[in-house]
């Protein structure tokens, strides 16, 4: 096991800046995910530290090692691609062990020792005399896995490893790949563009975009408390919603209202207390989550409630997702599936103050969900 930083770490393609100034530190014996939007740079990230791309300018350490201008094999690692890049010709005990063949002077008996091990840990003892061709894809990603766990290397890296599986699939491997991460306690980098997957499987969340690091946290930490407008809108899953709103006087009383007018949006600022001033005039981003909407029952919310026509009912079974136009925006509500209103009604609703997002015309974060920070 080993502790991997990237220290100010760049890389050009001609003009193009894939990744920009990358400082990142991952902790010995840590699973932490690089996440992002495609092009943001999180597999250029992990083939530099793998030795498949060169580094432009900055440092890469594994362990006590600058490993900047070391080849591949000998920075020991163990890589997990997305196409899993497994020998057709071979059989799976003979794919499992090939990277020890081939780059230690091991004794045959021991690999076979080694491959058997992890053949079992990851459940494909019965297939070690098949060929690729035989085995599924879910199997195929067993053997790639197999074939890292055999080398006992000082870091896995996994590049989209799961985006050819099927969803039910998928959802079964990443525990298998979490609870082998644990067993063996390596440390591991793992990409993807799934943040249902860096939500349930990494210590830390790392998200990029435009080859820039956005935030760096425990997943709930980044989900509760994003940075920017950015990471807001990228963690989450139905994404939140967004409206455009500027602090106006609204019967005396300052409230955040829509730029389309305050019979669209209006929400007053005292709810927030008095730690977060706003001064009127000034233009915000509100974002608030699908989950965190609720629907209206009785006239307790008083000033906090909305309402918009519903567009769109999208059944998810334990849930309905609602889709509605809120100032010209699209929002969507997640209610229970019990409440199923007509589309083209108009829905009553409301959100707790804790739950607000404010974003400043910058994009960053000036309020974050159930924490308040004074502008």
């Amino acid at each position: 096991m080993a502790q991997i930083v990237l220290n100010d770490v760049t890389k050009r393609f001609g003009n193009l800046m894939a990744v920009d100034g990358l400082d990142l530190e991952v902790r010995d014996g840590e699973f932490l995910v690089l996440v992002g939007p495609s092009g943001c740079g999180k597999s250029t990230s992990l083939r530099m530290i793998a030795g498949l791309e060169t580094v432009t300018s900055g440092d890469i350490t594994i362990g006590d090692t600058r490993v900047n201008g070391l080849e591949p094999r000998e920075r020991n690692i163990a890589m997990v691609f997305q196409n899993y890049a497994l020998y057709p010709h071979m059989t799976v005990e003979e794919n499992m062990g090939f990277g020890l063949q081939l780059s230690t002077d091991m004794p045959d008996a021991e690999i076979k020792e080694r491959v058997e091990e992890a053949a079992e840990m990851m459940g494909i003892t019965d297939l070690l005399d098949d060929k690729p061709k035989q085995l599924s894809g879910g199997q195929q990603q067993r053997v790639a896995l197999g074939r890292a766990i055999v080398r006992e290397p000082e870091a896995f890296l996994f590049d989209e490893p799961l985006s050819n599986l099927d969803a039910k699939l998928r959802t079964h491997m990443r525990t298998e790949i979490s609870r082998i991460q644990n067993e063996l306690e390596v440390t591991s980098i793992y990409v993807t563009h799934d943040q249902a997957e860096a939500m349930t499987m990494g210590d830390r969340i790392v998200v990029l975009n435009d080859g820039e690091l956005q935030q760096v946290g425990p997943p709930n930490e980044v989900y509760s408390k994003p940075v920017n407008r950015f990471v807001a809108g990228f963690i989450g899953s139905p994404s939140m919603n967004f409206l455009d709103v500027e602090v106006r006087d609204v019967d005396g009383r300052p409230h955040l209202v829509s730029v389309e007018g305050a019979d669209v949006f209006s929400y007053p600022v005292s709810a927030f207390g008095e730690s977060l001033r706003l001064e009127a005039g000034r233009e915000l981003e509100l974002g608030v989550r699908p989950e965190d909407i609720r629907r209206v029952t009785d006239q307790q919310a008083g000033d906090r409630v909305q309402q918009a026509p519903v567009a769109v009912v999208e059944p998810m079974g334990s849930d309905n997702f609602l889709y509605m136009d809120v100032g010209g925006t699209e929002w969507t509500a997640r209610v229970n599936s019990a409440f199923e209103p007509e589309e083209g009604t108009q829905f009553e609703f409301t959100f707790d103050p804790d739950v607000v997002h404010l974003f400043d015309e910058t994009g960053e974060t000036i309020k974050y969900q159930r924490e308040v920070k004074v502008a």
